[in-house]
């Protein structure tokens, strides 16, 4: 039996590998590999969170490279009515190929890991977006060059987006400087793993010490779906927004990055996220081109970069 191939976390998948992924999607994005390699494949698509650009991406990405798509949401299926996530990865494995799974819990996607028997990818949860990161490495070096060696400045909340900025640091050998308020830091355990696998990770509450020459300047919405919290997180993240101020610190070529949807005159000004330096475009068209490497590498592993 073949092994299976989860694309989960950017932490259990190794840097080579990554590496791979990104250059076979960058060449996809050139044009240079348009065969329809998945014909008679089928990718199930599972939302207990919603989705613009995962949805789109991984449709999209799925019928370009031949294959077929199948989308699935608790008020329209099983899931709704009490059926288990691992009844449900059981049964999706005797349809399709591939399972990409959006939820907010780390349980639910590991209930759906362990019960199915076709790869699954992590769409998103609380603690990572690992194809939002990937997309954003590639849309980095498309306008800056390798990022290895470079630094990437994060102002805001440490969300689930900056957890897997974390692990991209060490993967892909940048320096990842985080700035947020001491309530909002990164969990400690990935920090940990970061540090024992030679990531350059600072963190600290002075967005400008963070920004001060970064080739990269990201951040995120304040308050994510869900947030119960919502007054307490604007009033604890109003001096970390990301406005002409604080870009005029990163070098003069830095970009902006933003994985969307923006809230302008929150966790960004309008004249950033909609200026020159701003790359939140192209970083979300990467989604579908990396996701299209992402589902090449689960289906197909080596074969997928002869």
């Amino acid at each position: 039996m073949t092994e299976t191939r989860d694309f989960l976390d950017l932490d259990q998948i190794d840097a080579a590998t990554l590496r791979r992924i990104i250059d076979v999607s960058a060449r996809i994005k050139a044009g240079c590999e348009h065969k329809p390699l998945l014909v008679n494949r089928t990718l199930a698509m599972v939302f207990e969170k919603p989705s613009t650009r995962t949805r789109v991406s991984f449709d999209v990405a799925m019928q370009t490279l031949g294959g077929g798509v199948v989308s699935l949401e608790p008020s329209g299926s099983q899931l709704g009515r009490g059926e288990t996530l691992a009844d449900t990865a059981r049964i999706l494995s005797e349809y399709v190929d591939v399972i990409m799974f959006r939820t907010s819990s780390v349980a639910n996607l590991e209930e759906m890991v362990e019960a199915a028997t076709v790869p699954v990818i992590n769409g998103l949860t609380d603690r990572s977006h690992p194809c939002q990161i990937m997309a954003d490495v590639m849309t980095f070096e498309e306008r800056i060059g390798p990022i290895a060696g470079r630094v990437v400045a994060w102002s805001g909340d440490s969300n689930n987006v900056a957890n897997s900025w974390i692990h991209a640091a060490a993967q892909f050998g940048f320096e990842f400087r985080l700035a947020s308020p001491p309530d909002l830091r990164p969990p400690q355990d990935i920090l940990d793993w970061a540090a024992a696998n030679g990531g350059r990770i600072s963190v600290g509450d002075d967005p400008v010490a963070a920004v001060n020459g970064a080739d990269c300047v990201v951040t995120d919405t304040w308050v994510s779906m869900g947030d119960k919290e919502a007054d307490r997180s604007r009033a604890l993240l109003e001096p970390f927004r990301v406005d002409e101020e604080l870009m005029a610190h990163a070098a003069e070529s830095a970009v902006f990055m933003h994985c969307l949807p923006v809230y302008r005159g929150d966790e960004v000004s309008a004249e950033v996220v909609d200026g020159p330096q701003s790359v939140v475009w192209t970083e979300a068209g990467n989604r579908l081109h990396v996701q299209k490497g992402i589902l090449l590498w689960c289906l197909l592993g080596s074969a997928a970069f002869a």
